[in-house]
């Protein structure tokens, strides 16, 4: 016995001097390294820290309902849930490596044979055991398979993070626009009721002899042109409709407005760091803990390269119709398998594996760098859309008044009709830019707000 376990001790001890042929784990490589800007180009607006229910400063309940509603029925949500559960019942088997396995087996056997002195025997035997095994985790491979599959499962949670954001965003703006496409919907139809009126009149002073059919020509032109914008905007309506019912879990169904798209609050999304970004987005913790999977599984490829210590032990019984008394039987051993020579296969799974904690350094930089590009992006839409809609509105004011004194001029007789029909196509034009705008600039904050993470994380 004391043979044995000098022989085993003696092994190890050889095997152990086989480290000095592992290769070491390459550092990742520098131009991957991301330094995060002091401060953005574009400066946030000052506004107060909000809670994780962001949408709510939109003012509308039945916004704040349809997210709700999304974040609990929506199927990429459920699909991101679930694949969390997978990663986490992955990572529990996994913690078995640790630990020794217990198996019991019970082979039996009846047979009936012919003896040399030409009997026939009849023999039952049967040997239950249990076989119990058990890796000695001397360097840290086990160990390392178990925290790779530990940060997988840690990247699917911020992977569902990261889902639930972007459905969140999304019913957010569809809703906006929603709104947006009624309150369009609503200045066509008021535009036709306007159009409609002169039209009528046009008739009426073409009827009578007053002018000729080419005003009411154009009077004409310009009800039927207002008039097939409608059914435009109408299919819009039903497809955005659509869309926000497959975002919460429906079918495809009517929507229920909580109120009119002027009465839509403009949240100020609270200021976060560039530094703070990493700390903040899901996609980013993300590939993080990707990068730390990738890192626990280049561990593992080094370690192949070092020696696996067994350890077995088998405890049974031997119960035969032909022996007098049971018999037992047991076995204690341990095994090392050092690896000296494997065609390059060992060399070549460190390498892959090395390429692949560099590729996922690179997406951790990609992740982080475009999520600064997303932040940009927004603050310098929002700061555009404001000076933007300053001259808008201004230009609406002088539409207006040009409007006002071409309806004037024409029925006063000093001008055509034409010059009245210019003043209100701009001044169509002029609204409907200015709805248009509005609603970029609101979905502008959604996608700030999803752009730096959502709300402050505590």
């Amino acid at each position: 016995m004391r043979r044995g376990l000098l022989r085993t001790a003696t092994a190890i001890t050889l095997a152990a001097g086989l480290a000095g042929c592992v290769p070491s784990i390459p550092s990742p490589p520098t131009a991957s390294v991301v330094a995060p800007p002091e401060s953005w180009r574009t400066p946030f607006e000052q506004g107060t820290a909000v809670d994780g229910e962001w949408w709510q400063a939109f003012g509308d309940p039945q916004l704040a309902a349809l997210v709700e509603q999304a974040r609990v029925r929506n199927s990429d949500i459920a699909i991101a849930i679930a694949r969390v559960q997978e990663a986490r019942a992955q990572e529990r088997a996994s913690r078995g490596l640790l630990l020794p396995s217990l198996n019991v087996s019970v082979p039996a056997s009846h047979g009936r044979s012919l003896t040399a002195l030409g009997t026939v025997v009849e023999t039952t035997v049967a040997q239950p055991q249990f076989q119990a095994s058990y890796e000695i985790d001397l360097f840290g491979r086990n160990r390392a398979q178990i925290d790779a599959v530990a940060a997988n499962a840690l990247a699917s949670d911020a992977a569902r993070q990261a889902t639930i954001l972007s459905v969140t965003s999304a019913t957010a703006t569809g809703y906006v626009t929603l709104l947006a496409l009624d309150e369009r919907l609503g200045v066509l139809r008021q535009t036709l009721d306007s159009r409609e009126a002169a039209l009528r009149i046009a008739r009426s002073r073409a009827e009578a002899g007053y002018t000729s059919d080419l005003e009411l020509r154009q009077a004409e032109a310009e009800y039927r042109a207002t008039q097939q914008q409608i059914p435009v905007v109408e299919t819009a309506i039903a497809r955005q409709e659509n869309a926000l019912s497959l975002l919460t879990g429906n079918a495809p169904g009517a929507i229920e407005r909580g109120g009119r798209f002027a009465a839509l609050n403009r949240p100020v999304v609270p200021p976060a760091l560039p530094s703070e970004l990493t700390r903040r987005r899901p996609d980013i913790v993300q590939a993080e803990y990707a990068l730390a999977a990738t890192d626990a599984r280049l561990r593992v490829a080094q370690r192949q390269f070092l020696p696996q210590v067994q350890l077995s032990a088998t405890v049974g019984e031997i119960i035969g119709s032909s022996l007098r008394d049971n018999v037992d039987v047991w076995s204690v051993g341990g095994s090392v398998l050092a690896p000296i020579f494997a065609g390059g296969r060992l060399h070549g799974q460190f390498d892959a594996a090395a390429a692949q904690r560099d590729q996922a350094a690179f997406g951790y930089q990609r992740a982080v760098l475009g999520a600064f590009r997303e932040v940009e992006d927004q603050l310098a839409v929002i700061a555009r859309l404001d000076e933007q809609e300053q001259a808008l509105s201004a230009q609406r004011v002088a539409v207006a008044d040009s409007l006002r004194h071409a309806t004037n001029r024409y029925r006063a007789g000093y001008s055509t009709y034409l010059e009245q029909v210019d003043a209100q196509r701009a001044l169509l034009s002029v609204d409907l830019s200015l709805i248009q705008l509005r609603s970029d600039r609101l979905t502008a904050l959604i996608a700030l707000y999803q752009a730096t993470g959502g709300a402050p994380k505590s």
